[in-house]
């Protein structure tokens, strides 16, 4: 995959991806007018799909909402590379089918606007700006299954006979 990169820092909370007060909206589509509110009340109106978050340390931290992940799938990120991942964050991401890709010294080696290309089979991103390759922590093979089949639900409705069977 190939995006633009939309940079962030340390530590962004849930409550910066999606505030608080617009956890009474249920839809992607209105969640994504909100995403990333709290860093940048205009990046709704500029991200396209198929972008790129590129972020620090301990992404997602804050409350278990899971209307954070899904505010950003719904604005077409197409996956969020970054140092660390809050536990609860990966997980709710992992469940709806949002990409997470932990990157070490990431932060500090890419610029927003950047174009990256992330090959997930080889473990490699290039960054096509200026010609860096930085190796990332590649998935297991069922987490691989579950980003394929977007999102643990589904993963599970496709697979339950196999399961049972087991």
């Amino acid at each position: 995959m190939k995006g633009k990169v939309w940079k962030f820092a340390d530590d962004v909370d849930t409550d910066a991806i999606l505030p608080g007060r617009y956890l009474v909206l249920t839809g992607e589509k209105e969640l994504a007018a909100c995403v990333m509110e709290g860093c940048d009340p205009n990046f709704s109106e500029k991200v396209k799909k198929g972008d790129i978050i590129v972020a620090g340390k301990n992404f997602g931290c804050g409350s278990s909402r899971e209307h954070a992940p899904i505010a950003i799938k719904g604005a077409g990120i197409s996956a969020v590379v970054a140092e660390s991942f809050a536990r609860i964050f990966y997980r709710n991401s992992v469940n709806i089918g949002l990409l997470l890709i932990e990157a070490k010294g990431i932060s500090e080696n890419i610029d927003e606007g950047d174009e990256i290309e992330i090959n997930m089979d080889q473990g490699v991103l290039k960054d096509l700006n200026n010609f860096k390759e930085f190796k990332i922590k590649p998935l297991p093979d069922f987490m691989k299954g579950i980003m394929e089949e977007g999102g643990l639900i589904s993963y599970l409705k496709n697979h339950l006979t196999e399961i049972k069977d087991e």
